[in-house]
């Protein structure tokens, strides 16, 4: 009786194919929930319902679609800053803002912007 032993079959090279395809579905799925920038954050009150008395001039900002009005006159841009400067004792004085209906957000935010950027930091927003 003889013994014959079976050839030995080559080796199998295991498959890299399912693990890229893991890979690229690891990739995918982080990149997407990345965030890609860091998001504005807007400090803002709202108005209304303080139990403190008003003191001082008036100071309400109303933004409309095609200007500005501080207290009722229209103003321009940088003209806006420097009329609330001669209303206001400190930068921390509350100045109110009062969108007009249908006033785009992003013009809202400008106007906001513009005050910030001189100086006034305590802004309160009210009904239109």
């Amino acid at each position: 009786m003889s013994f014959r032993f079976a050839e030995p079959r080559p080796r199998r090279r295991p498959s890299l194919t399912p693990m890229i395809d893991v890979v690229f579905l690891l990739l995918v799925f982080f990149m997407l929930a990345a965030r890609f920038g860091q998001e504005g954050v807007l400090d803002l009150r709202i108005a209304g319902g303080g139990g403190t008395a008003w003191e001082g001039p008036p100071r309400l900002v109303q933004v409309e679609a095609e200007g500005v009005r501080l207290n009722g006159q229209a103003v321009e841009g940088e003209e806006l800053v420097e009329a609330l400067r001669s209303l206001v004792e400190t930068d921390s004085d509350l100045v109110l803002i009062q969108p007009a209906e249908g006033v785009a957000l992003q013009r809202l935010l400008d106007v906001m912007a513009l005050l910030e950027a001189g100086g006034l930091t305590s802004l309160a927003l009210v009904d239109p």
